[in-house]
């Protein structure tokens, strides 16, 4: 089972996903049968979503893919399909504008796979993920955070996190991604940074900020005076003065 649609709406309550990763243009690559489009309506600050598949080429290499042009680029569960991740990730990344996000859904090894290799429940996985272990049973495994190290110092790193809240670890193994709540899987989100903060090491200049502050103002100036009065009342009228036993007449 596709697991994109039953990560939409755990992401739809986490405000990032909805006005930070998933805005302005992507490519959901290796979309199909599930593609993100479907749910466009769901993220309003996306305009425009391509789905890129086996029939526009191979995913690794995402050739006739501009640099530095999408948005936001999204991949659930294809990752495990190539034959060099760390190739296909670099590619991923390198499509991806400056200061947009690269989402990333790949299985978990111990939840998915189960300590079953070669893979049992789907044929064409050619490598295994985990966070981080130092050694593994699996003859293929990969560190998620080693993977996101060969991306360079252009990485940060916002999310990465094992998705295992609907997962059930008293039943036995099966395929539990079968079942139309389970998730086992990895979600990382990556940011790439922009050569501002690569030349000065610094974070991203607050230039917009800067530009609004003058509006703000007025506002942040109110809850300074509010926070004063509520301050002075405190002290003038301190709400536990009276500590008597209430049990006592």
């Amino acid at each position: 089972m596709k697991e994109l649609s039953k990560s939409i709406h755990r992401r739809l309550r986490e405000p990032n996903f909805v006005t930070r990763y998933f805005r302005g243009s992507g490519i959901d690559i290796g979309g199909l049968p599930d593609p993100f489009f479907q749910y466009m309506e769901l993220f309003p600050l996306v305009t425009e979503v391509r789905t890129w598949d086996i029939a526009d080429g191979d995913a690794q290499f995402m050739e006739g893919e501009p640099d530095d042009f999408f948005d936001f680029v999204l991949s659930s569960h294809c990752l495990e399909h190539l034959r060099d991740p760390y190739e296909g990730i670099r590619n991923w990344f390198r499509i991806l504008k400056p200061d947009g996000h690269l989402v990333i859904t790949i299985p978990d090894e111990d939840l998915y796979e189960q300590s079953v290799w070669p893979p049992k429940f789907n044929l064409d996985h050619k490598h295994t993920f985990t966070i981080y272990k130092e050694s593994s049973w699996s003859p293929v495994s990969i560190n998620v955070i080693d993977l996101i190290l060969s991306l360079g110092t252009f990485a940060d790193v916002k999310v990465m996190r094992v998705e295992d809240s609907t997962y059930r670890y008293s039943l036995p193994k099966f395929d539990q991604t079968l079942t139309p709540l389970t998730e086992s899987s990895i979600e990382m989100v990556i940011r790439k940074r922009n050569t501002y903060e690569i030349d000065t090491g610094m974070s991203r200049p607050w230039v917009e900020s800067r530009a609004i502050q003058s509006q703000l103002n007025p506002y942040l100036n109110q809850l300074v005076t509010d926070k004063d009065a509520l301050k002075r009342l405190a002290q003038e009228s301190p709400p536990f003065n009276d500590m008597r036993d209430p049990t006592e007449n």
